[in-house]
């Protein structure tokens, strides 16, 4: 078994430059890991999709101090349970946040490869692992929260309402609020998207765990706040994903803003298509700083 580590790069400012420490810490995982069974090694497909992962690593975006919210997001690229987007769902979004005063931890997690925890267990820790340097990045404790896109926002939504699963102690491994975009939430056959659902859960599957991974069915009072944005126009990820989860969410009366634009397609990210869509950083943003005021 590889270990699992976690790479971090910490942005440090000077007068006019901005020096970048990188530092290898290892996860320290409750339970034993699992192997994904990936023996490929892992390369880029391109210069934004990541595959063969099965090392996880984090990557830790500081802020200014000055600009400093004592806040952190943990981001999981997308990439339907086969691939990680991780520049623009993930690093390009961290600079986003680490320049308006919000820590932000891009995490590469291991591609399940069939093996349902395997992403899970990677967000949790993650979580965990935030939370035991939160001290030393200058972070609260209590205002670490999560991200996702597509299939990452599968993962984040799942790190939401499964989080007791391999928590150590008390809420160590709930985010405290979460940031969906374009979100395969369901894995029920109508809205589902199969290709991420096969690739975490393998071909043979049962109602049981489709039931069990469909995240709008798992949503209870103790789901975080969250926000979410799809477009209309999706042909990917049907945003039905989205409505489905912010109708579970209200049921439950738990917190949640839902933007649902007419055009954007599936997977615009940080991407500049020059649609309103783009707007959705900015207004994420803005919810934040109104959810860290209410924890």
């Amino acid at each position: 078994m590889k270990r699992i580590s976690l790479v971090l790069f910490i942005a440090m400012t000077s007068l006019q430059t901005i020096c970048a420490q990188s530092l290898k810490v290892d996860l320290k995982y409750n339970i034993k890991p699992q192997d994904n069974g990936l023996k490929v090694e892992e390369s880029y497909k391109d210069k934004d999709h990541v595959i063969n992962i099965s090392e996880a690593k984090m990557y830790v975006y500081l802020p200014e101090e000055e600009k400093n919210k004592h806040a952190a997001v943990v981001i999981c690229p997308g990439g339907g349970y086969a691939l990680e987007a991780i520049n623009h769902e993930g690093h390009d979004f961290a600079k986003f946040l680490q320049a308006r005063g919000i820590a932000a931890i891009v995490l590469k997690y291991r591609l399940p490869n069939g093996h349902h925890d395997i992403p899970l267990h990677d967000a949790s820790t993650a979580i965990q692992t935030v939370r035991n340097h939160a001290k030393e990045w200058n972070i609260d404790n209590n205002k670490i929260g999560i991200a996702g896109f597509s299939a990452g926002g599968h993962l984040a939504s799942t790190a939401a309402t499964h989080f007791k699963k391999f928590e150590n102690k008390e809420n160590d491994a709930r985010p405290d609020f979460q940031i969906l975009l374009y979100p395969v939430i369901s894995f029920q056959e109508d809205i589902t998207h199969k290709g991420s659902r096969n690739n975490l859960l393998g071909k043979s599957l049962n109602k049981e765990m489709i039931d069990l991974y469909s995240n709008e069915m798992q949503v209870n009072e103790n789901t975080p706040p969250t926000f979410l944005v799809h477009a209309q126009d999706d042909n990917a990820v049907p945003a039905e994903n989205s409505i489905r989860y912010y109708q579970a969410l209200k049921k439950h009366n738990v917190s949640c803003e839902m933007h649902i634009f007419p055009h954007g397609g599936h997977g615009f990210g940080m991407r500049d298509i020059k649609l309103p869509v783009t707007q959705w950083p900015q207004m994420a943003y803005q919810w934040i700083n109104g959810i860290l005021d209410e924890l």
